[in-house]
């Protein structure tokens, strides 16, 4: 008897269209794969040829087919059928139509039909579904979904999933630290609570090869998250409706239309305890005792039990978390240690003392920084700002931004090789061969091509015409976003600006009283707060904004497969976070105070602001003060963020459902009530952590103790992303992944950036390299007067004068009389003194400075990028061991393999020839 799709015939009045458009071509012109993935297009070439029904009311089929409806059997650990023996592989959740409060008939009858005919072409496609209605709210209903042994072979040949061949015969490589396995033995998981598992040689599935492969269990064959990642296979690509020819499938699109609430995997167990079933392998468990659990934190991570369970997508994640983790220990260790340096050297920096100095600093009149409005000030009030600054601009400092220039690099090429070893271990070497294209992409493939390899007809979704076009929109939307975010910054700047001089003109200037508001409320305060919540409320709205738009665009550019989907999106969500994030950092080191002129000549923007000078204590101390507000508040607030978010939500909703009351719920309805991870989920895990990153390398130079902050953060980061997924979140669909992706090149790109942004903050953001022009040139004759080379001097000779009177040349009147009674004034700059033939203009140390600047950026530059290359060269990405491992096993498969396929040719023909033998044989002794 022939099967046959059941699709819902939909008049066009009648369908508004809820479901969106993905998968809406026309059946005739849309296959689903490339027609030269033989088992794969042909296996979907006979669905796309089953006899489609058109109708108009569904209990009219013949064809139709729904699931078996059961009671809950009372065991909440149960993960099987009624019947004790079917696996629930997938569970999908539907609210039923006619119990609904607001029970609008027309719009329910519309979803029932399509939800009623997805679930027939389910049935027909071999899955096998049984239905119960929820034990807290009967208007739920959980449809279970079980794959048969033969739905599981058939899909994991399409697939080409890899399964067992025989057991892995290559001997494991011994520790080099052998002297320290009492050590290694405390920080790892205890293995007779996690047993490790066996390796084995693996190959993609066939079933015409099925005796090649080691089967002892037909059950355990198929682990559960093989069989889930099966079943939504399957599911996302079943049809439910067509209209005008044209079809639309997919459970992604059901669940987003209302017409499902939620389609998900099964937990195996309760976190908090073992199941009461002996079968259950209780892995949720033991994640949640040995990962999750805050007394595991000092322990290493079972990345085999999380690949296991939660698939190589999240465990590569976790074992990159780990490894970064790892890598900023040494990190944190040398930034401590630079920081120290610095401390302890504080007391002995000369040029703090002169500031401090009450008959240098004390004696010093420094300009005005603003407009009529700005006092003139004494240097030495800059003593305690000038105090921190030797901490963090000391030679400990230099030395730290080259080490983390060689760190970075260290840490990229030894993941790599962990990578590879990852790859060896969890089956994707060969993981872009496999991988399918995604269900969007198919459902758009209409023009037909020949393949240059193949030199076969296939289908792809647009010419290459088509795709320059989509190309070039995609691109021009992000560049426009960015350019966005770029004018807000810019209009923040300009807000700062302007809005100074008003506060300036109504807060009142000398605070006597004892009021607190006014005490703490100065302009320059309420312009960086006001400022700081108008530049938070853009970024967060513009965040939300551009998420969405980065979605949409990268729908729109439909990527082939899942893989090239989240590496499109993470380049642009990446180029946006990067200029939102990094801006006002690169601002402080890199514009502020640079571009004033001098105080009778400012620089204006537009023509009317003044442009912003650094706070008295210079520009690096403003940007290690933002680094570690930004550093350490996003952390905070992440960490908090991640933890109460979830659990809040999964409280409340407990507390709905319940009432008060205390009912035996089964394992599904328990995991239905836990929160939803989400498919991007992952990419704002990745995503927190290279903006990290970005903030460890690209400004290090400024704050040395940003590693150990970071370190710490990513110790609590592991065990609350661990708490979080094995407790508050629904299991995710376990997904193949074969690296971190896109994040890899961005980390290289970060590197090779980080290199010239800390030369350039070491350069022109610190006073390092002006001190070591005095000292050396500047302290001694023929431009010093010091007998031998010293820092002595160094704040008179880097400070030039500035005649008050000459404020009258660009402006009508002296803006400044009756604030002092002053002639002359000092400001941070290298020029001739009034009175000299270039008075004002830039003198013989600031020529000197700046040849020394450059001069340090490139051979700083030349040094670190010349020992990045040579480590990159000299440590291979792929270790000698993992090449072998993975030569022997390719060897081995192909030899078992074709050997199999040998003997059993052999045995044919043998057969063939003494059966023909037989026949000849036969006549003549008759």
């Amino acid at each position: 008897m022939m099967i046959r799709d059941i699709l819902l015939e939909m008049e066009q009045e009648e369908d508004d269209d809820e479901d969106g458009d993905i998968g809406d071509v026309p059946a005739s012109r849309r296959p689903f794969l490339r027609t030269h993935t033989f088992p794969y297009s042909l296996a979907l070439e006979n669905l796309d040829q089953m006899v489609v029904s058109s109708f108009g009311t569904l209990e009219s089929q013949p064809d139709f087919r729904s699931p078996e409806f059961e009671d809950f059997n009372g065991k909440p650990d149960s993960l099987f059928f009624n019947d004790g023996q079917r696996r629930i592989d997938f569970v999908l959740v539907y609210e039923d139509e006619s119990r609904k409060e607001n029970n609008k008939k027309g719009s329910n009858e519309k979803q029932r039909r399509k939800r009623r005919a997805y679930e027939s072409n389910l049935i027909n496609d071999g899955l096998q579904l049984e239905a119960t209605r929820s034990v807290l709210d009967d208007r739920l209903v959980f449809l279970k979904v079980h794959a048969p042994w033969e739905v599981l072979c058939t899909y994991a040949e399409i697939m080409h999933i890899k399964l067992p061949l025989k057991p892995n015969d290559l001997k494991t490589r011994s520790s080099a630290f052998g002297n320290f396995n009492w050590f290694s033995k405390f920080l790892q998981v205890d293995e007779s609570i996690i047993k490790p598992e066996q390796e084995f040689f693996t190959a993609p599935f066939e079933k015409n090869r099925i005796s090649d492969f080691y089967i002892r269990d037909r059950d355990t064959f198929f682990n559960p998250a093989t069989r889930s990642r099966i079943v939504y296979f399957i599911l996302s690509r079943v049809k439910y409706q067509v209209r005008d020819n044209v079809k639309k499938f997919g459970i992604n699109k059901l669940v987003s239309s209302g017409i499902y609430k939620a389609a998900f995997p099964l937990h195996d167990c309760n976190f908090s305890h073992p199941s009461e079933d002996f079968t259950c392998p209780n892995e949720r468990y033991l994640l949640y005792r040995e990962w999750a659990h805050p007394r595991s934190i000092y322990k290493k991570q079972p990345l085999d039990l999380i690949r296991k369970y939660y698939g190589e997508k999240i465990g590569i994640y976790f074992a990159w978390l780990g490894y970064y983790t790892q890598m900023l220990l040494l990190a944190a260790v040398v930034g401590v240690a630079c920081f120290l340096y610095g401390y302890v050297n504080r007391n002995n920096c000369t040029w703090s003392k002169e500031v401090c100095d009450p008959k240098i600093g004390g004696e010093i009149i420094m300009c005005p920084q603003c407009d009529k409005i700005c006092p003139f000030w004494k240097l030495n009030i800059t003593c305690e700002s000038s105090q921190k600054l030797c901490i963090f601009d000391s030679f400990g400092t230099l030395v730290f931004a080259v080490f983390m220039g060689i760190w970075v690099t260290l840490f990229l090429e030894f993941w790599k090789r962990r990578q590879a070893e990852l790859e060896y271990e969890w089956d994707t070497v060969e993981l872009q061969q496999e991988e399918q294209p995604r269900p969007e992409y198919e459902a758009r493939c209409t023009h037909v091509v020949i393949n240059e390899i193949t030199q076969e007809e296939e289908r792809v979704p647009f010419t290459t015409c088509g795709k320059c076009i989509r190309v070039a929109l995609c691109a021009s939307a992000v560049l426009f976003w960015i350019l966005l975010i770029i004018a807000s910054v810019i209009g923040i700047i300009v807000y700062r600006l302007s809005v100074f001089i008003v506060f300036s003109t109504k807060l009142p200037k000398n605070v006597t009283g004892a009021d607190p508001i006014q005490r703490y409320l100065t302009p320059h305060t309420a312009t960086s707060i006001t400022a700081s919540v108008i530049s938070f409320v853009i970024i967060m709205i513009l965040n939300t904004i551009y998420e969405k738009v980065a979605i949409m665009i990268t729908n729109f550019e439909l990527p082939r497969t899942q893989t090239d989907y989240e590496n499109s999106l993470t380049m642009k969500m990446f180029l946006f976070q990067f200029v939102n994030y990094y801006s006002s950092c690169f601002y402080i080191a890199f514009f502020k105070g640079k571009f004033v002129g001098y105080p009778g000549d400012p620089v204006y923007w537009l023509g009317k602001y003044r442009n912003e000078e650094c706070d008295p204590g210079g520009c690096l101390l403003e940007l290690t003060t933002q680094l570690t507000i930004i550093m350490g508040g996003k952390a905070i607030w992440n960490n908090i963020q991640e933890v109460l978010l979830p659990w809040i939500k999964n409280l409340i909703g407990r507390c709905r459902t319940v009432s008060g009351s205390e009912k035996i719920t089964p394992r599904w309805e328990q995991d239905y009530h836990l929160q939803l991870m989400g498919r991007l989920g992952l990419f704002y895990e990745y995503l927190e952590m290279i903006i990290q990153f970005g903030f460890v390398t690209l400004f290090v130079a400024s704050f040395p103790l940003a590693p150990l902050l970071a370190l710490v953060n990513n110790i609590l980061e592991i065990r609350v992303d661990a708490w979080k997924m094995t407790t508050q979140y629904r299991r995710m669909v376990p997904e193949k992944a074969q690296d971190i992706g896109a994040w890899q090149p961005i980390m290289q790109g970060i590197a090779i950036m980080a290199v010239v942004t800390n030369a350039m903050i070491i350069a022109f953001t610190s006073d390092m390299i002006p001190r070591l022009v005095y000292y050396w040139s500047f302290s001694v004759p023929p431009y010093g007067n010091h007998t031998h080379y010293t820092m002595e001097g160094y704040i008179n000779n880097t400070l030039s004068y500035f005649n008050i009177v000459d404020f009258k040349n660009r402006t009508k009147e002296n803006p400044y009389v009756g604030l002092g009674n002053h002639t002359t004034c000092r400001y941070r700059d290298f020029r001739h003194p009034p009175g000299h033939p270039q008075e004002y203009k830039h003198n013989i140390y600031y020529w000197h400075v700046i040849a020394a600047k450059l001069a340090f950026i490139i051979v700083t530059e030349h040094i670190i990028y010349s020992v990045k290359f040579f480590l990159s060269y000299a440590i291979p990405d792929v270790s000698k061991s993992t090449k072998s491992k993975i030569k022997r096993e390719k060897y081995l498969t192909q030899k078992l393999l074709h050997e199999n396929h040998l003997k059993d040719m052999t045995k044919n023909i043998a057969e063939s020839i003494v059966g023909v033998a037989d026949n000849n044989l036969r006549p003549k002794l008759e």
